[in-house]
């Protein structure tokens, strides 16, 4: 039977795409007579076409496994082969054809490429895992619950508290003054978790712009926008993944960002800017904010499912005006971290402003006040001329009666003493703090917020 015209242009493209492929490819009939081989073959195995083609496969390959697949319908992987100097490996199939086999197929690649293909795999091995640990080297916990310095018995409870939660798999939400030291029980909490020996990627939303910060997070493909890079970027939800992301000031998120925060905080899942494809992600958020986010979720300033998604644990560290009884030991740590064996001593009224003054700043004042106070102070001896001027002029307007700060500040101020002198006029119980709410024009639950975090 002769083949149409259509029908031998067929298998002649068949046969062009069988000489196109990059690896040898050698086909049998049922007869095991070699009908085809590309031009991949001979290079791979040093066989040409005319000592081939048209011959029983077995008397001219000794050994020849495809024979086998031919006969039991097999498939075979890996085959070693080796022809002269040359070494290769093959795989082979059987051809059907109406559910019958017409055929065998053997698909054969070089050992020296192999060998190639392997050496330049173990390579990007070995770039993978020093770019690994380069990461993890970047995005770890630096400080542990042993760096936390007090023995003030609100502080050690808060401690507690935190390393209880720490130990938990619920997110923490931590809220304190600035400078009470909020990051520094983001990474303790990250080193007391099962999650210590993964990444710990911290997150100032107050510091990124906000048409960068929704990229910095869930990352981009290439392409997404005209600055992106080739390649795109990986967010930092994903390089946090199986660890701890800490996202500082979260209060300062647009509600368009926190939509898109609560959607992977709650599934698990992200996907990049201009992709299609969503990532699942394991990841833990601890977050902080000196904000009332209470306030901010009844102004409608905060999504109130991203602040319960937030907040699994919530911990409240006390401002340094109310752990007076540590300055002893900060001071201590402060200045033997700053000049090592060297120890200040203090002037009597240093010593008196010291415990009074209200610290608004908190530790990270105490500290800067410190350092300042130590470089001033030539002979190692601290009077009242060598701290920062604008601590000493608080120091004037305290004596001359004068309220000074922030308007912040002073607003916090006020709020506190009036809460606190109508706190006084009711009985000091539950129904007491009704009333107190009442007149105050509060909820109770707000009352208590306030009561428990007076930087709100």
């Amino acid at each position: 039977m002769t083949l149409d015209q259509r029908d031998f242009s067929y298998l002649s493209w068949m046969k062009d795409i069988v000489m196109a492929i990059n690896d040898g490819v050698l086909v049998i009939d049922t007869e095991g007579i070699v009908r085809l081989i590309n031009h991949e073959y001979t290079r791979i195995t040093g066989v040409e076409e005319e000592a081939i083609l048209g011959k029983y496969l077995k008397d001219v390959r000794k050994g020849a496994v495809l024979l086998n697949t031919l006969e039991d319908g097999k498939k075979r992987n890996g085959i070693y082969r080796k022809e002269g100097t040359e070494e290769y490996v093959v795989d082979m199939a059987p051809v059907y054809q109406y559910g019958e086999i017409v055929g065998a197929v053997s698909v054969c690649k070089s050992l020296n490429e192999v060998h190639v293909l392997a050496r330049e795999l173990e390579s990007s091995k070995q770039k993978i895992a020093k770019l690994k640990s380069a990461v993890e080297d970047i995005y770890k916990a630096t400080y542990s619950f042993d760096d936390i310095i007090g023995s003030d018995g609100a502080l050690m409870e808060t401690v507690n508290r935190t390393k209880k939660a720490a130990r938990s798999s619920m997110n923490i939400l931590i809220q304190g003054e600035s400078g009470t030291g909020k990051e520094l029980f983001a990474h303790s909490i990250h080193k007391e978790s099962i999650r210590a020996e993964y990444p710990f990627v911290p997150v100032n939303c107050s510091a990124i712009p906000a048409n960068l910060i929704e990229s910095e997070l869930f990352g981009y493909e290439e392409g997404a926008f005209t600055s992106s890079k080739s390649g795109g970027k990986m967010g930092l939800f994903e390089l946090a993944d199986r660890g701890t992301i800490f996202l500082d000031e979260i209060g300062e998120l647009s509600m368009e960002l926190q939509a898109k925060l609560l959607r992977v905080v709650q599934e698990g899942r992200v996907r990049k800017i201009g992709g299609l494809n969503e990532k699942e992600i394991n990841v833990r958020v601890v977050s902080a904010t000196n904000k009332n986010l209470n306030n901010m979720v009844e102004k409608g300033r905060f999504r109130e499912d991203l602040f319960y998604r937030l907040n699994g644990i919530q911990i409240t560290i006390p401002p340094l005006r109310k752990r007076k009884e540590d300055f002893s030991f900060l001071i201590q740590e402060m200045t033997n971290g700053l000049m090592p064996g060297k120890a200040p001593v203090f002037s009597e009224e240093v010593e008196q402003f010291l415990q009074e003054y209200e610290w608004p700043g908190n530790v990270r004042e105490l500290y800067n006040v410190m350092n300042y106070a130590m470089n001033m102070a030539d002979s190692g001896s601290i009077k009242m001329e060598h701290l920062p001027e604008f601590v000493q002029e608080r120091k004037l307007h305290s004596k001359n009666g004068e309220r000074s700060g922030t308007l912040k500040e002073l607003l916090r101020e006020t709020e506190q003493e009036l809460i606190h002198d109508t706190l006084k006029e009711y009985e000091n119980n539950l129904n007491g703090k009704k009333k107190a709410a009442a007149t105050l024009g509060i909820s109770l639950a707000t009352l208590y917020n306030k009561i428990g975090n007076p930087s709100k």
